[in-house]
């Protein structure tokens, strides 16, 4: 059964929402980072970057502490203030083709534990304990845990009638998606929306598996040096945004890889004839249409993959993931790429267009083959979490993706 629970959120106030709230640190190339910095006071990287005060690079320690100060300096300076009433939050995010609109709550760590909220990627243990220790150092959480549930008609009975309200916030932010946010507070809606949450046996991880797998080393941490333990304590849980799953979109990531192993582009091919049928489509862009076909750019010319069901065999759930038999088939046995995580061979891209850019990447020489895969579904990704089994790093790039300092939880 699903636990979540209302809290007490700090916000941006609301004359400064749209200056305060961010995309994700990594999101920003240096020059809109510097001059984000540069330009905007009120801007929550200013909390997180805030050695730019000092123009000097901080770490470890030094960086947690200063990080608290700036975060302290906002409340001082009413950038930030904390509700007075446990909630819930409804944040609708608007983007061209893409509408989504789910519940900011704390989801337990015991149900983490308890494969409640089940993932489907691998986490790394040094990053986990990283982000563990500067949870712990800072005091709070900025950025919820996408998490996706199947569509339940209760619950969103219950957001529709409280988006009957005045939103709390509604902005548009500078590339050009619109944010509404609703509280919920009133008593009959909280307990609802607790109530309906409880019948649910799994919620997913779609974005944000290290910092579900740190908030349970925090509360860990934290447990060990608590005599009086209750479970009840503001460590037992974490931010997530819950999300049906019909709103969730899954775009692909693309390979890249510097070289071809010391093959020449004709051994190359002769190698992959073993698993494809392979057609040279020439210049025009082209895009796998269907699971188990593949797209590949190379020399100058765009080709077909098609898998051979019968030299592969598949054996389980993981054996059919496109990411996998790309993997299985060609990275490592071909191009000698065994550790997807470090191998700095192979680079990945996302996003629509992504398929011109590894087109011009290899164009100019940066990069000798790329390979194009059809997204993966839902039903896949929940098929691989619940045999408790991880997909290969970078199979999938889900929306939306959700802005920092939005809400942020204390613990």
């Amino acid at each position: 059964m699903a636990v979540i629970k209302p809290f007490k959120a700090v916000r941006p106030t609301k004359d400064k929402i749209a200056h305060v709230t961010s995309r994700s640190y990594l999101a920003y190339a240096q020059e809109e980072l510097e001059a984000t910095l540069r330009y905007n006071p009120f801007s929550f990287l200013h909390i997180i970057n805030p050695g730019y005060k000092f123009s000097k690079e901080v770490s470890g320690e030094e960086r947690y502490g200063l990080i608290r100060n700036r975060y302290l300096e906002f409340f001082e300076e009413h950038i930030l203030t904390k509700d007075d009433t446990d909630g819930f939050y409804i944040y609708q995010i608007e983007k061209n083709n893409l509408k989504c609109c789910g519940l900011i709550a704390l989801a337990s760590v015991q149900d983490y534990r308890d494969n409640v909220i089940k993932k489907h990627e691998e986490t790394m243990s040094p990053r986990e304990q990283l982000f563990a220790k500067y949870l712990k150092n800072v005091g709070f959480n900025a950025e919820p845990v996408l998490t996706t549930y199947t569509d339940k008609i209760e619950i969103q009975d219950i957001i529709d009638f409280e988006k009957q309200k005045e939103p709390e916030y509604s902005f548009t932010t500078s590339d050009w998606i619109k944010h509404t946010l609703w509280t919920v507070t009133k008593k009959e809606s909280v307990q609802g929306l607790m109530r309906e949450f409880t019948p649910i046996t799994s919620l997913y991880i779609a974005d944000g598996h290290h910092r579900s797998a740190s908030s349970e080393i925090l509360a860990s941490n934290f447990q060990k040096g608590n005599t009086q333990h209750t479970g009840k304590e503001p460590y037992n849980y974490f931010m997530c945004y819950l999300l049906p799953e019909s709103e969730i979109r899954i775009h692909e990531f693309n390979r890249m890889v510097k070289d071809l192993n010391g093959l020449t582009k004709a051994e190359f091919l002769i190698k992959l004839d073993a698993f494809f049928r392979i057609e040279k489509k020439g210049d025009v862009l082209y895009k796998p249409k269907k699971k188990h076909h593949f797209s590949m750019y190379l020399d100058g010319a765009f080709y077909s993959l098609i898998l051979r069901e019968k030299a592969y065999g598949f054996t389980d759930l993981l054996s059919r993931l496109d990411t996998h038999i790309l993997y299985k088939t060609i990275l490592d046995p071909i191009l000698g790429i065994k550790d997807l995580r470090s191998n700095k061979r192979i680079h990945y891209g996302c996003g629509k267009h992504n398929v011109i850019r590894m087109k011009d990447e290899i164009d100019l020489g940066k990069f000798a083959v790329g390979f194009s895969l059809f997204p993966l579904t839902m039903d896949e990704i929940k098929a691989i979490a619940d045999a408790g089994s991880v997909m290969p790093p970078k199979s999938t790039y889900i929306e939306p993706k959700l802005r920092s300092g939005l809400t942020i939880y204390e613990f």
